[in-house]
């Protein structure tokens, strides 16, 4: 049997420099593609994340995916979202539509 996933690392110094200087327009373009490529059938949060970022590749530049990842999970608390597995492992987590 496998080990428990590995959780997502945390942001570096300069992703959290980078994540600082987006605005909230640029966090809710994030959020509604997150939403928008989600639908009612589960979908790895990873695939989810890249699939975004590809919609949005001009939004933030340098951005990376734990990012993306950590806005999944706050769509999830806010009921935006539904989850299974350990969503704070992006590659052993699955989300969809409610």
């Amino acid at each position: 049997m496998f080990g428990e996933a590995q959780q997502d690392p945390d942001l570096t110094d300069e992703a959290k420099s980078k994540v600082a200087l987006l605005t909230n327009r640029q966090l809710e373009e994030i959020d509604a593609a997150l939403l928008a490529n989600a639908n009612k059938k589960w979908c790895k949060v990873a695939k989810l994340v890249a699939v975004s970022m590809e919609a949005i590749p001009n939004v933030v530049p340098g951005i990376p995916d734990i990012f993306y990842a950590q806005r999944i999970r706050k769509l999830v608390t806010a009921g935006k979202l539904e989850s299974q597995g350990d969503i704070r492992s992006m590659r052993y987590s699955e989300v969809r539509l409610p």
